[in-house]
């Protein structure tokens, strides 16, 4: 496994960040645990959650299946960055109480604690706010994390569906404040069929020291060889990947794309993580298994080295819309 520092950080963490969204919801806690223990195996130590994971009526049992697997011992915890989300309303019926959602300090107090207890720990190291909160001031959100890093339950901050402007302003908010790190991460949607964050959000992160950790690397199995897959009988494409596919134009692309790989040997999949992981100011990718198999095959992109060719003909096929501010301007 290879490794980097996060963002402006000291902290160091591998260059595949292990996503555990399915950890409940597709995997149960036995295959979870065997993915995890895998993962660890392999030198994966940064593992991405969020409180809502789980989803429903079931919030907060993927962090309730990492805390079960860090209770087995074996220096679990300490090898470990554990990454979580505040921001989701808990509510199993989908409302939620006043005040039991979003990033006030009343929230973020509650729901640090509620973490820690589902996932058996004392700390986290990245405490990640899901989702911008348009009615809560940085200022707010800033001293409800101080008090947190204070009291030794929270490492680190970092954001996650942040537009540039936000990633600007936190940060800015924090530098004024004095004594507060700020942001350290951005996680955001990034990958070679969605490259709007190379408009504002990347080029923001990397002004401001922060790590780029992309979601969804594979934009929904679209870009894990989906089209040979459904001529193979195997797995169909499904939610954001079958939509895409429906509109002839976008079949044609992941073709040729398809196709490209094809012709170099390349798995489209390993092929996805590899290019990501060359992009200036991505730490590493999610990646997200539901199986101890998907995870190898993440694991083999760390070592795959892409041509100039190859990466030059992946840009024509997935153009980027270029630096910023000329993508549209003058």
């Amino acid at each position: 496994m290879k490794y980097t520092q996060l963002g402006r950080t000291g902290l160091k963490v591998s260059r595949l960040v292990l996503g555990t969204m399915n950890f409940g919801p597709q995997t149960d806690e036995a295959g979870s645990h065997a993915i995890m223990d895998a993962a660890l195996d392999a030198g994966i130590n940064f593992f991405d959650t969020a409180n809502v994971y789980g989803w429903g009526e079931n919030k907060g049992r993927t962090e309730s299946i990492i805390g079960s697997w860090f209770a087995k011992g074996g220096d679990r915890r300490d090898k470990v960055v554990l990454a979580t989300k505040v921001y989701g309303n808990m509510g199993a019926d989908g409302e939620a109480w006043p005040n039991h959602d979003k990033l006030s300090a009343v929230n973020i107090r509650r729901a640090v604690d509620a973490s820690l207890k589902r996932l058996g720990t004392d700390h986290i190291d990245v405490y990640q706010f899901h989702h911008v909160d348009r009615n809560t001031p940085f200022e707010e959100i800033w001293q409800a994390i101080d008090v947190l890093v204070q009291q030794g339950k929270v490492l680190y901050a970092g954001s996650s569906n942040f537009p540039g402007y936000k990633i600007a302003q936190a940060n800015e908010i924090a530098a004024r404040r004095g004594g507060t790190i700020g942001l350290v991460s951005e996680q955001c949607l990034y990958n070679l069929a969605e490259r709007r964050a190379e408009m504002e959000v990347i080029p923001a992160a990397q002004e401001y020291g922060l790590g780029v950790i992309p979601w969804s690397p594979l934009h929904g199995g679209l870009l894990g060889g989906v089209i040979k897959k459904e001529v193979q009988g195997g797995r169909r494409a499904s939610g954001r990947a079958a939509d895409t596919l429906a509109d002839p134009s976008s079949r044609a692309q992941i073709q040729a794309y398809e196709d490209l790989l094809d012709k170099h040997g390349v798995e489209p999949g390993e092929a996805a993580l590899a290019w990501l992981l060359t992009r200036p100011g991505v730490t590493g990718p999610i990646v997200g298994p539901r199986t101890a198999e998907q995870l190898g095959s993440a694991l083999r992109a760390v070592e795959l080295e892409l041509s100039q060719e190859l990466l030059t003909s992946l840009d024509e096929i997935f153009p980027g819309p270029g630096p910023s501010p000329e993508a549209f301007a003058w």
